[in-house]
């Protein structure tokens, strides 16, 4: 209450429920029990989780030790955070901003909190974000949040509230700024724990649902969460202090670069070239060109050709990462859903939302990478509903040969099932030939479906989203039993 017996409109933040106060722990099936024999890099810590808040509100009405501010190098921005601090600081703060100098893109600044509840304003500046300059980005980023964090240690503060640094003026997907913040506050606590009692994550409605989805990856509740939460993690988690990993800037220094310490001299050049690639000094590739030739040639080696491989796969992973893919998710036509009998993830394409015709194959290609990339990790099974699909729809094969050549192994290897619905006969004969004479190894993995109860022998009801033209069409074709089952609303 103020002076005048109103309430105030800060809030303590000791008031507001912790992150793990607000789980409500979910029971796992016998058949899903958690394989704690594989751990997360982030794994169950509760007194780390106690720590965290998330709190839909404005940073600037929380009462604790220091708040964060988002700012631009001149510390003038004017966003919605920036515009809050400043209303509710007073006239002081812009006073005080002034003797700072600006701020450099990943540094942090310290000023008094004038006449909010919190002591104190951390300022920092996020980068400006562009797909070609990302790992730019996402280092400055990444110091934005380390420094804040750096600077609370060094004051001694007990509580400090985040804002979401990444403003929308500069353009950084959420998600994967979320992916930052997060690994960066949970590698700081791992370290740094005793120096802070509460890290308040203060975020907008449109902000909420990303942070609800990505906390349990760093801040899981229960070994439960752990281990359903770790297909879910990124390829990039960072090291150990949470900072983004360049390859291509791990340079080590040897006594005698390139030589491994038992290289003899007969060995010659031969065994000079054979080491290139990975000695401690540098990676490098060697001769590319000669590497194309001996590939057309069929003269380089397995471990050449997966290596290869992989360096492929890698760009389009970093490429699909880049790309704004919005317009080929919301054609709902990939998408995660729950678990089969044997505890294997369900992922359901729906081939009437595929407009071959009208979209970019490419993009569907990269967007295809960057929803199964995480999820091909582990074991899974493919639904692919052929329900009331036509030529608009159908994928060329040339298209599937691609895809097929440029996933990472993992996605063969881990695919256990693939549950075709509502074939019809020439589709039937399209999958024969491809399965026979384009790829291999995927024939035996491919199940025909011709109703939803033969598929709910393998996937229980309550583990698939359907899309409702599906459901009408199977229960028009094999009678109304399902009809009553109700859709996903999202679909």
């Amino acid at each position: 209450m103020d002076p005048l017996g109103a309430p105030s409109q800060f809030v303590d933040v000791d008031s507001l429920p912790g992150w793990s106060d607000a789980y409500e722990a979910k029971q796992l099936d016998c058949h899903q029990s958690p394989q704690v024999d594989v751990r997360s890099p982030f794994p169950y810590r509760k007194d780390i989780n106690e720590k965290i808040i998330l709190w839909k509100g404005d940073v600037a009405l929380l009462n604790c030790t220091a708040i964060v501010n988002t700012s631009n190098e001149t510390l003038t921005d004017k966003n919605p955070v920036s515009e809050s601090i400043f209303m509710h600081a007073g006239p002081d703060l812009k006073d005080e901003l002034q003797k700072l100098k600006g701020c450099r893109t990943g540094e942090a600044k310290l000023t008094k909190g004038f006449n909010l509840a919190a002591r104190f304003i951390i300022h920092t500046v996020g980068p400006k974000y562009k797909s070609r300059y990302r790992t730019a980005a996402e280092s400055s980023l990444y110091s934005c949040y380390r420094n804040v964090l750096q600077l609370a240690k060094e004051q001694a503060m007990c509580s400090i509230g985040f804002c979401v640094i990444n403003t929308l003026k500069r353009c950084y997907p959420l998600e994967d700024a979320t992916h930052i913040a997060l690994r960066t506050v949970r590698r700081f606590l791992e370290v740094h724990g005793e120096t802070l009692e509460k890290v308040v994550f203060a975020v907008s409605e449109l902000e909420e649902a990303t942070y609800q989805k990505l906390l349990p990856l760093y801040f899981p509740r229960s070994l439960e969460e752990e281990v359903q939460s770790l297909p879910y993690l990124p390829a990039d988690i960072g090291n150990a202090e949470g900072e983004p990993v360049v390859p291509e800037r791990q340079i080590r220094i040897t006594e005698k670069p390139g030589v491994p310490d038992d290289a003899s001299d007969e060995e010659g050049l031969e065994a000079d070239l054979s080491f290139i690639g990975s000695h401690a000094f540098a990676r490098m590739e060697g001769d590319v060109d000669k590497q194309r030739r001996l590939i057309l040639q069929g003269q380089l080696s397995e471990a050449a050709l997966q290596k290869q491989h992989q360096r492929n796969y890698n760009r389009w992973l970093c490429q699909a990462r880049a790309e704004d893919l919005s317009d080929i998710a919301s054609l709902k036509a990939l998408y995660q859903t729950g678990v089969d009998n044997c505890g294997r993830t369900v992922m359901v394409v729906v081939g009437r939302n595929i407009p071959v015709t009208l979209i970019d194959m490419e993009k569907a290609l990269l967007y295809f990478i960057h929803v199964m990339d995480h999820i091909a990790v582990k074991e899974y099974v493919l639904v692919y509903f052929h329900t009331l699909t036509n030529d608009y729809n159908q994928l060329d094969s040339n298209f599937l040969k691609k895809l097929y050549d440029v996933v990472d192994a993992k996605y063969k290897r881990n695919l256990k099932a693939l549950y075709f619905v509502h074939p019809t006969f020439r589709s039937k004969v399209s999958a024969w030939f491809f399965t026979t004479f384009t790829v291999s190894g995927l024939k035996d993995k491919i199940h025909y479906v011709e109703s939803l109860q033969q598929l709910f022998t393998a996937i229980p009801p309550e583990q698939i989203d359907l899309p409702p033209f599906v459901l009408e069409y199977d229960a028009r074709e094999n009678g109304p039993y399902y009809s009553s089952y109700p859709p996903s609303p999202d679909l």
